[in-house]
């Protein structure tokens, strides 16, 4: 191929694949030449690796092979080097930047989103005419191999958080694989904390049109994770910074009976939350990113929950806005008090029935919370947010 043909294909590409790389030297070049195997003839593409100055020299060893390699015909690669790990969306949004597709598409470089899915994304959003395609685990057809039940657990948790919390309408808001038309980023500010760009994109363009495909997510054969300590402290402070987004004011109801149900069902939903943060917080701690004693981590477990049950409960349940600092701690105070008498109620039966009965952790861990969680509403609801229990 001429060099004036290589140009002409990086300058007009029309599909960007944007790829984040931390430590994947044993991945990445695998990776770019599946990539080219499995595209479209009809499609000119570029693939754009965005290293975060990994320390075993990924960024060294695709530059080393993009000094060597054959050129392919349609498909060009190239390569960002960062300073720094500034955290996955940056490292999105870096790629996009650079970007000369009107199409762009995200994946991991490990192999757990395989890479002849991008021909079905392409053709999806020409298909169903929408703006953005998102590879689903959770979707008929889709499925998972190769991951624990706990890491499984921790992701449907995370799921169930985003469209519970978020009010996201997709199956799989979490997946890391995904592809959309460029010009849908217009107007967005990007502020969520760096883990997951899908979820901001869902949540700041809520009207745009989504379309799921199944796909089979494998788990990596080289390299490790990168679910870490970091990254889920990362996401729990994107939920919140999302769920504040835009959030509009509500219309007053002057149905007792609906403003009843309303806040009832707003409660619950605040409690479901709570349960699913405690139970991921929970067994994060006993053997996710770390191996405490189980009733450390559940002591973690409930101060997290008990934590962002109180600002939900009092900013979306109950419409508070004033978070003057006497006020906010007196609700706090009164909302640890109540909450800290189911604590106790948790870890108590926690203990007793994996030393008493020998039942599983994760199994008794279920049965506490949800124990706690009945007492924790009736208490609460009456003490500290002054509602009447049955009114």
């Amino acid at each position: 191929m001429s060099e004036a043909r290589r140009i002409a294909i990086g300058e007009n590409a029309q599909v960007s694949i944007i790829i984040p790389t931390y430590n994947e030297s044993n991945n990445i070049i695998r990776i770019l030449k599946s990539i080219g195997e499995n595209l479209p003839k009809n499609v000119i593409a570029e693939a754009i690796v965005v290293d975060d100055n990994s320390p075993d020299s990924t960024g060294k060893i695709v530059d080393d092979y993009l000094k060597n390699v054959k050129k392919i015909a349609g498909y060009t690669m190239n390569i960002i080097h960062r300073t720094s790990k500034n955290g996955l969306s940056s490292a999105i949004l870096s790629g996009v930047q650079r970007a000369k597709g009107d199409t762009i598409v995200v994946m991991d470089s490990d192999f757990s989103h395989p890479p002849q899915i991008i021909p079905k994304m392409i053709e999806s959003l020409k298909k169903y005419q929408c703006d953005l395609v998102i590879a689903s685990r959770y979707i008929r057809g889709g499925k998972i191999n190769g991951w624990t039940l706990k890491r499984k657990l921790m992701s449907k948790i995370a799921t169930l958080i985003a469209k519970k919390g978020l009010g996201v309408k997709t199956n799989d808001p979490m997946s890391g694989f995904f592809a959309f038309k460029k010009n849908i980023l217009k107007g967005i500010n990007f502020d969520a904390i760096g883990y997951k760009i899908l979820l901001e994109i869902l949540v700041k363009k809520s009207e745009i049109a989504v379309k799921e495909i199944p796909y089979t997510f494998e788990n990596r054969r080289f390299g490790s994770s990168k679910l870490d300590r970091t990254i889920v402290t990362d996401y729990f402070k994107s939920v919140w910074k999302l769920y504040k987004f835009g959030k509009p004011k509500e219309k007053e109801e002057k149905r007792n009976s609906v403003r009843f149900l309303s806040k009832a069902s707003r409660f619950y939903t605040v409690g479901l939350s709570g349960f699913g943060i405690n139970y991921f917080i929970s067994l994060l701690f006993s053997g996710g990113i770390s191996d405490l004693w189980y009733l450390h981590a559940t002591i973690i477990g409930i101060v997290v929950s008990i934590t962002t049950n109180f600002l939900l409960n009092k900013t979306w349940t109950f419409g508070d806005r004033d978070f003057s600092t006497k006020k906010t701690f007196k609700q706090y105070g009164k909302f640890v008090t109540f909450s800290s008498l189911g604590a106790l109620v948790q870890l108590a039966m926690v203990f007793y029935l994996v030393d008493e009965y020998q039942l599983s952790y994760p199994v008794s861990l279920g049965l506490a919370v949800l124990t706690a969680a009945f007492g924790n509403y009736i208490l609460n609801k009456k003490f500290t947010f002054k509602e009447k229990v049955w009114g």
